[in-house]
């Protein structure tokens, strides 16, 4: 079964945007090497702890940097951009690097609401029903099959050499039926919401059909997964994360703390008890620890593929992390 990454360059309390995306090259380099399937990057907007806020520009410059490692978005967030640009930024990459994009798209805005109206020049969001009319919009623009009596039929993105692998992302229920009614491949958000990644992943298969993409449902999920020498030694590692998240979670996001920040912080009782849940569905430990927690979880959940995400403060740790689990799964 295949292991890919999902990277979000993580800013560190104590680097720079560019130390960041540096250690992203490196990582995307040290992946390759390892034999990870695919490497995805993902966009936010203005998070302090997060560099990959242009999704399109980072691939390329990880593109550049790799030779056989299949890069994509985890996603673009289309609700942020026309289709047709996504349609231009996705067909350039597949044109400079044939047969090694992939084009995952969300439909969550990735930030603020108020970073969301200055992305989309509005003041709301699209609702739900919009999603389903940019995706096919995009889609077609990919595919460049619009209706003949379709607005946009004498619109053409170029280039239009090749067509990027079209994914959907979620966290709950409603990407997870539209990919399965669209026969598309689809990726799940475990390591964020744990409590739905059973449902959708029955609603994605329930709702299958299908496509000229797919024969058969093909489903992913992300999921937090920290190697180290020792439990204790992972297990602090994955505690900056678990502050990172709490950060989030309370509006009051941050740069990604050390694990002496993470020991030392004055963890209120409520904080203890979110990251005592946070930490239930993160896989960590030793190498041969972390194989046997991820195994399990590829059978508790039927999926064809595993997207570990490691956003750790520690740049040396991270890589190493990624090496240590691509040992004990033997991969080339």
């Amino acid at each position: 079964m295949p292991l890919s990454v999902l990277d979000l360059a993580p800013i560190g309390a104590d680097i720079t945007p560019t130390d960041a995306l540096r250690t992203s090259t490196k990582l995307a380099q040290a992946c390759e090497r390892a034999g990870y399937h695919r490497y995805w990057v993902a966009e936010h907007h203005g998070m302090p702890g997060i560099a990959s806020s242009s999704p399109a520009v980072l691939i390329a410059h990880l593109a550049a940097h790799t030779s056989t490692l299949r890069l994509g978005s985890g996603g673009v967030m289309l609700p942020n951009h026309a289709p047709l640009v996504v349609a231009e930024q996705f067909g350039m990459l597949e044109a400079l690097h044939p047969g090694r994009i992939d084009l995952g798209v969300g439909r969550a805005p990735g930030t603020d609401q108020g970073t969301a109206r200055a992305l989309r020049r509005s003041d709301g969001p699209p609702g739900a029903d919009d999603f389903p009319e940019q995706l096919g919009e995009l889609i077609a623009f990919l595919d460049d099959e619009f209706p003949i009596d379709h607005p946009y039929a004498d619109v053409h993105a170029v280039p239009s050499a090749g067509v990027p692998a079209v994914w959907l992302l979620g966290s709950s229920g409603f990407s997870a039926q539209l990919a399965g009614i669209l026969g598309r491949p689809f990726s799940f958000a475990h390591h964020f919401s744990a409590q739905n990644t059973m449902p959708a992943l029955a609603l994605y298969r329930e709702s299958f059909r299908p496509s000229a993409v797919l024969a058969r449902p093909y489903a992913s999920i992300g999921v937090h997964a920290v190697a180290a020498d020792t439990d204790d030694d992972a297990y602090r590692l994955s505690r900056t994360v678990a502050l990172n998240m709490l950060r989030l979670r309370r509006g009051t996001p941050g740069r990604v703390p050390s694990v002496r920040e993470a020991d030392e912080y004055p963890y209120t009782e409520a904080e203890e008890s979110f990251i005592a849940k946070w930490m239930v569905n993160a896989v960590y430990g030793t190498p041969e620890a972390v194989r046997e927690q991820l195994s399990e979880l590829v059978e508790r959940t039927g999926v064809d593929e595993l997207m570990i995400t490691a956003n750790i403060y520690d740049e040396p740790a991270r890589l190493r992390s990624f090496e240590l689990i691509a040992k004990a799964f033997q991969m080339a």
